[in-house]
């Protein structure tokens, strides 16, 4: 007759060895992966055309000279010549921005920027 212990010894060793290599390799690779996902853009609504002649209009071309009238400015000297051009005008008017659709998102929102610290609150992106 064999003779068993009454209490058997579980030795889980192994086991946690194995969960921590499987842990850190999960940790190195994780932050290393990136997602990319690509979204299209939809073109904007064509309810509502701009059709006031005397609104506030600026564009942007994706050479990244900024055009508001007849004037054409450089991303250096918009803010200041933006600031003299429409220190005029009432503040509650619309301003619209037109930008080139090649040109990177920080520009436009560096154009908000300057457009918020002018004094204006209404700003409307057109679209085609």
């Amino acid at each position: 007759m064999y003779e068993w212990d009454e209490a058997p010894d579980l030795n889980i060793t192994p086991l946690i060895d194995v969960m921590l290599v499987l842990m850190a390799i999960f940790m190195i690779t994780i932050p290393v992966m990136q997602y990319e996902e690509k979204i299209n853009l939809p073109d904007g609504s064509q309810k509502a055309a701009v059709s006031d002649a005397k609104a506030v209009v600026i564009r942007i071309t994706k050479d990244l000279t900024i055009h508001y009238k007849e004037d054409t400015f450089t991303l250096e000297n918009f803010p200041d010549a933006f600031r003299l051009k429409t220190g005029d005008l009432k503040k509650e008017e619309v301003v619209f921005i037109n930008a080139d659709k090649a040109i990177a998102y920080e520009h436009v929102v560096f154009l908000l920027k300057v457009i918020k610290q002018s004094g204006f609150k209404k700003v409307s992106l057109l679209t085609q």
